[in-house]
């Protein structure tokens, strides 16, 4: 594998990765030497103080790896505000997030909750982080609304804010062979070689591969990602929202927003690498092997498979769409308008990352948004952009 040529971490940050890398060694060992390739990205991002997401390091802003929505602008969160304050008339005013993050997101929701006087009962915060719920807790500590939990519970009616949770949530690597689809996982490296991890592939069974459409069609040594995990997880997700709408009478709905493709284009012939991304310190590359524990490792979203599993769980699909069409038909334009032009130091860096958000060159079209719910209505003009048929 190519050498990269990336910033050298501290010498603290870089034992910690040592010590994550043995671990992740000690755990292969310990399941015969070879371990799926979700397995080791779930250590990778979760092992307690060591991955990426439970560690200390910085992930997000210009000090971090990456940049996103709810971090460029305080328009984001006012706008999914601003719909939550329209939806909560058929739902309990209640919000739970996923993958908070520094708390930027619910800092900007509830503070234009505050401005446009939407009542809100709670907002929970569903963090397994200890180190990210203390910089949370310092960030929202003006606001009593804020609910931290553990774990998902088993009910809920409201809405449920999920931003880039989806892509971070592990994933199978497969590969089509002249012998059949064979998973990649990662096992020791022989001796001698530089790097102590690398892949290594054996036969799996056709369930590992029955997300993919057509994947007889798909040519040899065609490269793709599985997401059984995030299907798992909108199963949950489900269950919940559905036990929420039989207790309360009420209906609850959840908006996630990620980068991803539908199946179709997902797992598209030319397509043929699949899409895993590693990023650190604002740059992108490929080796998720690269310090662990020190880089985010993501991969696109399938979101027919994630619509797939919400209806699975007799939950409706509501509505899907670029992230420019939602924000936009949410309202975020007007917010922009409430500063005027001629406040030019005010004006335009918000006016920049709008576009950012919404240009088709930018994130606009990349990123998409998955509203799924039960017992509720979107408002009409948020179906305009509507591409479930795509799905």
């Amino acid at each position: 594998m190519q050498k990269l040529s990336l910033p050298i971490p501290a010498p603290e940050a870089l034992a910690a990765s040592q010590a994550l890398q043995q671990l992740i060694i000690d755990d292969i060992r310990q399941h015969q030497g070879w371990i799926p390739f979700s397995r080791y990205m779930e250590l990778a991002l979760y092992a307690p103080d060591l991955g990426y997401y439970s560690g200390g390091a910085t992930k997000l802003g210009k000090d971090g790896d990456f940049t996103t929505a709810p971090e460029m602008s305080a328009l984001f969160g006012a706008t999914l505000a601003t719909l939550a304050g329209k939806l909560f008339a058929q739902t309990t005013a209640q919000v739970m997030e996923f993958g908070a993050g520094t708390g930027k997101l619910a800092k900007d929701f509830l503070t234009e909750c505050q401005l446009s006087g939407i009542a809100i009962e709670r907002y929970f915060i569903v963090e397994l982080s200890g180190e990210l719920r203390a910089r949370q807790e310092d960030l929202l500590k003006d606001f009593p609304q804020v609910v931290w939990l553990q774990e998902m519970p088993v009910s809920f009616s409201g809405i449920v804010l999920g931003n880039e949770v989806l892509d971070a949530m592990p994933v199978d690597l497969v590969r089509k062979t002249a012998d059949g689809w064979c998973e990649i996982g990662v096992a020791l490296a022989d001796d001698g070689d530089a790097a102590p991890l690398q892949y290594r592939e054996r036969t799996c069974d056709a369930a590992t591969c029955a997300q993919i459409p057509d994947a007889d069609e798909l040519p040899l040594a065609y490269l793709t990602e599985v997401h059984a995990v995030a299907s798992g997880f909108m199963h949950s997700l489900a269950q919940m929202l559905n036990a929420g709408c039989a207790a309360t009478g009420k209906g609850g709905a959840a908006i996630l927003i990620d980068y991803g493709f539908p199946a179709q284009e997902y797992y598209h012939p030319q397509r043929s690498q699949g899409s895993l991304m590693c990023h650190y310190r604002h740059h992108a590359h490929p080796d998720p092997f690269y310090l662990p524990g020190l880089q985010d490792i993501t991969a696109h979203v399938d979101f027919t498979a994630m619509a797939r599993a919400a209806l699975e769980e007799n939950l409706s699909v509501l509505s899907y769409t670029s992230q420019a069409g939602f924000l936009l038909e949410s309202g975020i334009a007007d917010l922009l308008s409430r500063t005027s032009p001629e406040e030019v130091m005010a004006y335009l860096p918000q006016a920049n990352a709008l576009q950012k958000l919404i240009s088709p060159a930018e994130m606009g079209e990349l990123f998409k948004v998955l509203v799924v719910g039960s017992g509720i209505d979107l408002p009409d003009n948020l179906l305009r952009h509507d591409r479930s048929h795509r799905l």
